[in-house]
């Protein structure tokens, strides 16, 4: 379930399904670490030094892509910050923190409790109709090892059911991306609308994940809490995705049988 916590008062959004095993968050409007708004470099500069003390970090170890809409993932490496073209993170050190951004597109956060190791993905309509959340999946197997049964994923705040409509050509490319499209759509005077989530939980859930914790808050009507680029006129302005793997973690999972 998903409650709000904060960082020196300031609000994020957490999932009790990932609990003390890592760092995994959504900021908020009052923890924006990503805008391209004249005025606010302050306010995110300042935002940034308070998670980096919150998750114990260097500055230089919270690392973000450069995000294209692509459905490309890349494994992260201490000491490296910069991926190209990479809408998808895999984290496996305690060294640095992830975050991606969003301001309508869905965060996917997915964490290996057996392994302590995660990911963190941006699945716009593009991604997701790529199937960039059981691409995450199948490279965490190919490259980890990781059984899909053991992963938890977190789904976060991202323009929903209510207010995403879109045209045929993007309805049939997504509905092609599960085997079961029902109660992922609503057909309202004409327009088609899609629950970009859900789809996404449902391709982790073919994929064999059932530990999926889905957001139930909506970018548009919650426009108060998170960013909006439909409902704000192409904000640059970013809520952001965050994960952290915890030592004590680690040490717990090297552990396991």
């Amino acid at each position: 379930m998903f409650y709000f916590d904060y960082i020196n008062g300031k609000k994020i959004l957490k999932s009790d399904f990932i609990n003390g095993s890592a760092e995994a968050f959504f900021t908020t409007r009052e923890t924006v670490i990503k805008t391209k708004e004249p005025g606010m470099n302050g306010l995110v500069e300042e935002n940034k030094n308070l998670i980096c003390d919150f998750l114990k970090i260097k500055r230089e170890n919270l690392v973000s892509p450069c995000q294209t809409h692509t459905s490309h993932i890349e494994i992260t490496q201490a000491g490296k910050s910069e991926y190209t073209d990479t809408d998808g993170l895999i984290l496996n050190n305690t060294e640095q923190a992830v975050f991606l951004n969003f301001a309508d597109c869905t965060p996917v956060i997915l964490y290996d409790r057996k392994q302590n190791l995660g990911a963190v993905i941006h699945a716009g309509w593009r991604g997701t109709a790529e199937r960039i959340s059981e691409k995450a999946v199948r490279k965490l197997r190919e490259d980890f090892n990781t059984k899909p049964e053991n992963i938890t994923a977190l789904i976060g705040p991202a323009i929903s059911l209510c207010c995403y409509n879109v045209g045929d050509e993007v309805f049939e490319k997504l509905k092609e991306t599960v085997s079961d499209f029902e109660n992922l759509y609503e057909i309202r005077n004409n327009e088609k609308f899609v629950d970009l989530k859900n789809i996404n939980a449902r391709q982790l859930n073919e994929a064999g994940v059932t530990e999926i914790d889905v957001c139930p808050y909506c970018t548009s009507c919650d426009n108060d809490l998170f960013f909006s680029y439909r409902k704000e006129n192409a904000t640059t302005n970013r809520h952001s995705a965050v994960l952290k793997l915890n030592t004590s973690a680690l040490a717990e999972s090297n552990n396991l049988c």
